[in-house]
């Protein structure tokens, strides 16, 4: 591709930083207690008809005859892709593909109500390729056996470019459902303004000089992972004894009146006004805050480590065009693909190597687009080091509504009370 500064205009960029905040915000829409009644109400028990794992013969049977349909429609989450689709526009030049792209994922849960019934009944969803995000529905949707194995023969890009980290997911091990589309971290925001001395550790949102200007997460999944991290504990392997632990050093901060809030959707702005100082933030939140306002906020992933979270692709098992699908997957692995994505999404990018293309396009730019092409490429909240990379844990994975139910028994009353 040849550079992808045109669509980078810096008016439109930055109103629309404070929307691709709001992305995050409906994810965070779809918490712990909202997901737990999806799973409770399909009756999950941690087993069905698919596996975490998928055979050779899995595969074959699936992809076996299947051809190219010419046409894919694609559910995406509002604000991850550019407006005008110059991406897709490339994909439909390069293969003759078309793809009728919708922003059609408001809320996990929500959007697994509408599709289960379909994918239950073995009828399409009406979408070829979705976007998941890692969690009660992601592992849902593998267990009953809803959604395409993967042939990895047919994904060159991926093999070749994609991150490491992105080849070893916990929650899909081998990547044999999904395709990383984006991820964040959650870490700790700061205003410098107020606060002198940088936070580095978690135990800093406990310190008692910051009495009343901490902000915490009322998402219970972030919430209780900082807790679980707090304790020197990984949240993907803590228990159910881990859980009670940890929710006990979160009340006691919530006692202490240390919690100015516990934010459901904006901390940003409370940050930025001094209402805030310090809070469990998103990387890409700062990223953008900054950006688009100028703002000075900093964010750093604490030693105790910080949380990582990730977007998937995934093709239904009941899709029309699943090969049309497959090949779009693996077209958004180009290096200078995933380089055009990276600089409207401005959330972490699964492909290392579209550093490389948003430099070279920043070398092509001029005035405010250099400079915020090269901010990009060098913002260690969009590509982090492999020392930030080891500090990260995902979320815990329920395979059971029994596991679901103890830990949100744990953390809800925290920021119900």
């Amino acid at each position: 591709m040849s550079g992808h500064t045109e669509h980078l205009d810096p008016a439109f960029l930055r109103g629309l930083a404070g929307g691709r905040i709001g992305r995050r915000d409906m994810l965070r829409l779809a918490g712990l207690s909202a997901a737990g009644l999806t799973l409770a109400a399909c009756g999950v028990k941690g087993k069905g008809i698919g596996s975490s794992t998928v055979t050779p013969q899995q595969i074959r049977e699936f992809w076996t005859g299947q051809t190219r349909q010419g046409h894919l429609t694609f559910a995406n989450w509002p604000l991850y892709m550019d407006p005008k689709r110059p991406e897709l526009k490339q994909f439909t030049r390069k293969t003759g593909i078309t793809v009728d792209y919708k922003e059609a994922v408001q809320d996990i849960p929500e959007f697994f109500g509408k599709i289960q019934p379909q994918l239950a009944a073995g009828k399409s969803i009406g979408y070829d390729l979705m976007v998941i995000t890692n969690g009660v529905q992601f592992t849902e949707l593998i267990q009953l056996g809803y959604v395409a194995p993967l042939d990895h023969s047919k994904l060159p890009n991926f093999a070749r470019y994609a991150g490491a980290k992105y080849k070893r997911t916990p929650y899909d091990p081998g990547n044999a459902y999904s395709l990383p589309w984006s991820s964040g971290i959650t870490g700790i925001v700061y205003n410098p303004t107020y606060v002198t001395t940088p936070p580095t550790r978690i135990t800093d949102l406990w310190d008692p000089k910051y009495k009343g200007k901490v902000g915490m997460f009322s998402d219970i999944q972030d919430l209780g992972g900082f807790g679980l991290m707090l304790d020197g504990v990984n949240p993907e392997t803590s228990t159910p004894a881990d859980w009670k632990r940890a929710a006990a050093r979160l009340k006691a901060q919530r006692d202490a009146g240390i919690v100015r809030k516990y934010f459901g959707q904006d901390y940003i702005k409370p940050v930025t006004s001094g209402d805030t100082w310090l809070s469990m933030g998103y990387s890409g939140d700062v990223f953008q805050q900054n950006v688009s306002e100028g703002s000075n906020l900093k964010f750093v992933i604490p030693e105790e480590g910080g949380l990582l979270w990730t977007d998937n692709m995934m093709i239904p098992k009941t899709a029309q065009s699943p090969l049309d699908a497959l090949t779009l997957m693996d077209f958004f692995y180009d290096p200078k693909v995933a380089a055009s994505l990276a600089e409207y999404i401005n959330y972490i990018t699964p492909v290392p190597d579209a550093k490389a293309g948003i430099l070279a396009d920043a070398q092509k730019a001029t005035g405010e687009d250099k400079k915020l092409l090269e901010t990009l490429a060098t913002s260690p909240l969009v590509f982090p080091s492999e020392a930030d990379y080891a500090r990260l844990h995902r979320y815990r994975a329920f395979t059971t509504a029994q596991e679901r139910q103890q830990y949100e028994a744990a953390f809800q009353p925290i920021v119900q009370s």
